[in-house]
């Protein structure tokens, strides 16, 4: 009994000012103890990682960069880098793209995680007559290959060469003796090679791994095609033309053999690609000069070219061509700046002349206008990328976007400016105006996105080349 008292006398005594010792001692206010606190902060934590996870989770697929998680399993040694070598024999220089890449441990999607690329002149084409210079150019190259790709791997890291336009535009036996010597160097490298390593590339391959190298750099390869983007790419000897297709079946009725299926990234893709063997711009520039002379010659007069340019000599094909505007001039008048009546005779280029040639020319070789170009972006590299620089179309350092018209307005300036240090600019210019106009069906207010690389990663065939290689082997 007396227990039960003491029990009942404490609990009266808590609320009270006065009493015994024991009843003015203040009870604490109730509040969590030390473990609701703690559960409460590890459920804040879980709660956090659970939505930096999800997030993670749902970005990483459509991202070709190294994530958070991904660095740290690199930190940790969790996975190893897969290496590939790709080298571009073009027709005006050689390159090479040494790529690392990763599986991501989220989803096992290739991260793409750094790159070399070295480049030399010329092309090897122009090596036609002495084929083992050329292929010592290709050395040249893997030397700088090895020095990016770690020892340890050389022996797992495919090696390929693909020519494009410069070897197909040359006779059989021309290039076949520069494959084969190239063959030889490869032989005696220290990567993997197989004996389709090297080869001669189809222009629709070209195409095909040109709009992979796009998208893939851009993420839009992880969703919806429409989403793509179209690649226009032109080379020295021969320019293509690749987009993504929503309903393909117009086009395989209209140009079934350009019509081809993509199985890349878990995903089948139906993408329309054309290449043009001869409109690259240095072989669609040869076709153009010689408009007009006799065949073969090397001395070339053209309507193309402004009448003050005289002995200008252009390389193409391992011929040396001698180059200068008509004998017969244009010439304008030009008021001389800060006089009001003094004027200066100014010699230039027969626009309406030279812009006939030029049509003629891209006529010739049929060039299908797909409509459905108009549907998407459109990003223009190469050769498109080159000019667009050069005349101050665009900054070099941040790229931007150009208009057909803006090509366009800016090859009538050129063509009207006399410049002996741009002697071809204004053919160049008028010929890339056509090509996009009358001979892709583009209207003056399209946009092209002008493309060199793609965060700091090089836009060319080759990375989309490597990527098929790591899904389908050499």
């Amino acid at each position: 009994m007396a227990v039960t008292r003491r029990k009942i006398q404490l609990d009266q005594n808590n609320g009270s000012r006065s009493g015994s010792p024991s009843s003015t001692r203040r009870s604490k206010p109730s509040g969590p103890s030390k473990t609701q606190k703690q559960c409460l902060i590890y459920s804040v934590i879980i709660i956090a990682l659970t939505i930096f996870f999800t997030y993670t989770i749902l970005s990483y697929g459509g991202s070709h960069k190294t994530g958070t998680l991904d660095s740290i399993a690199l930190a940790l040694g969790l996975h190893k880098n897969i290496y590939v070598v790709i080298i571009d024999a073009g027709s005006t220089g050689s390159r090479v793209l040494a790529l690392s890449f990763h599986q991501s441990v989220i989803d096992s999607s290739l991260k793409l995680e750094g790159e070399l690329f070295v480049s030399v002149e010329p092309g090897l084409s122009s090596f036609a007559d002495q084929p083992k210079q050329g292929a010592e150019k290709i050395k040249e190259l893997l030397e700088k290959a090895k020095e990016f790709v770690p020892k340890s791997a050389w022996s797992a890291t495919p090696l390929a060469l693909r020519a494009t336009a410069g070897l197909r535009l040359l006779p059989p036996e021309q290039a076949d003796s520069l494959i084969n010597e190239v063959k030889k160097v490869f032989a005696a490298s220290p990567f993997h090679t197989t004996a389709s390593s090297v080869a001669i590339m189809d222009g629709a391959d070209e195409g095909l791994f040109s709009w992979v190298n796009v998208n893939f750099l851009s993420d839009k390869l992880f969703g919806s095609p429409d989403k793509t983007m179209a690649a226009l790419d032109l080379g020295g000897g021969s320019t293509q033309i690749t987009f993504a297709l929503e309903d393909a079946r117009r086009l395989k009725k209209a140009s079934p053999d350009d019509v081809h299926t993509l199985n890349l990234f878990k995903q089948s893709v139906p993408v329309y690609t054309h290449s043009y063997l001869g409109l690259g711009i240095m072989a669609a520039r040869k076709a153009i000069l010689s408009k007009g002379n006799p065949p073969n010659a090397t001395d070339l007069k053209s309507e193309c070219i402004n009448p003050i340019i005289k002995g200008k000599v252009f390389k193409y094909g391992g011929v040396s061509y001698t180059v200068q505007g008509p004998d017969n001039p244009e010439i304008i008048q030009k008021r001389i700046k800060g006089s009001e009546l003094a004027y200066e005779r100014i010699p230039v280029v027969r626009i309406k002349e030279c812009s006939a040639i030029i049509t003629d020319y891209i006529r010739d070789q049929n060039v299908l206008k797909p409509t459905e170009l108009l549907d998407y972006d459109i990003s223009a590299f190469s050769y498109f990328y080159d000019r667009a620089i050069e005349v101050g179309l665009i900054d070099p350092f941040i790229g931007g976007s150009v208009t057909v018209q803006q090509f366009h307005t800016s090859a009538e300036t050129v063509c009207y400016n006399p410049n002996v240090e741009q002697p071809f600019m204004c053919l160049d210019l008028m010929f890339i105006t056509i090509l996009l106009e009358d001979g892709y069906g583009l209207k003056p207010e399209t946009k092209l996105k002008m493309l060199k690389s793609i965060d700091g990663h090089e836009v060319s065939w080759s990375l989309g080349m490597a990527l098929n290689i790591i899904q389908n082997g050499l």
